[in-house]
């Protein structure tokens, strides 16, 4: 029966969420479409320092609009069920846990200890590094791009929301990398020397991920993003040659 319990604790949050629907909206949803954002106004410091324009959002060149009668409440309902799942990720993982820890050995449920803690942690370091790093830049460039002056921007406000989720919640996946590491070395399909090796073609397709991402042309932006993603390979790279050696002493 616990295994039922995640929709009860997802329906907390949700509620949470739904209470609370006016701070998060228009302080955390809207947050980086605004020029007074913290990742907006560091990167016009950043601007300022190395006289690139396009880093700096001085003001939303865009208008966000809800086209449905029921459009803005239904939005609610969304943020506060997308909420309810992001915070209710780490319960979700240890119920998950739980039901695949008993098939496991002995050596392999130390080896995994304290799974769920880094897992949620690489999760949310994933999740607010996409708020704060990438989704501003997107939007930045996204909302000020226009193929001619008289063309306006007028959104509608749930793209708006799948931009800022997809964003957010692909590089709450994406921080996962070590995991997946350890899992593939675990298992034997993954070893440190083939990562190695393979290193300057997982720093060509990072930086392609970080340019699509990041649509913005300058090259600022681009190396926030990929210096991170390349640091959560050479970690990944680690992880594989710790489980390695473990293994290696077991056979001792």
């Amino acid at each position: 029966m616990a295994y039922y319990s995640f929709p009860g604790r997802n329906l907390v949050f949700t509620i949470a969420a739904w209470i609370y629907r006016d701070f998060i909206f228009g302080d955390i949803v809207l947050g980086p479409s605004k020029s007074t954002f913290w990742t907006n106004r560091v990167l016009c410091k950043v601007a300022d320092l190395t006289h690139i324009d396009g880093l700096c959002f001085t003001q939303a060149n865009f208008i966000l609009q809800s086209r449905e009668v029921s459009g803005q409440f239904m939005m609610a309902m969304t943020q506060s069920v997308i909420v309810g799942l992001l915070f209710a990720f780490p319960y979700f993982f240890w119920e998950i846990w739980r039901f695949i820890r008993p098939g496991l050995k002995t050596t392999e449920k130390k080896a995994a200890r304290g799974a769920v803690f880094w897992v949620s942690l690489l999760f949310f370091m994933g999740v607010f590094f996409g708020y704060f790093v990438v989704a501003p830049m997107a939007i930045n460039f996204l909302a000020n791009f226009k193929l001619d002056e008289s063309i306006q921007n007028q959104f509608d406000i749930n793209d708006y929301i799948s931009l800022l989720s997809m964003l957010t919640l692909a590089c709450g996946l994406t921080f996962q990398l070590p995991m997946i590491s350890f899992v593939l070395s675990q298992v034997g399909i993954l070893t440190p020397g083939f990562m190695r090796e393979y290193r300057k073609h997982a720093l060509i397709v990072i930086l392609i991920v970080a340019a699509i991402i990041t649509p913005s042309p300058d090259v600022i932006s681009q190396l926030l993003v990929a210096t991170p993603l390349f640091g959560l390979y050479e970690i990944s790279i680690w992880v594989s040659a710790s489980v390695n050696r473990r293994k290696e002493k077991e056979l001792l």
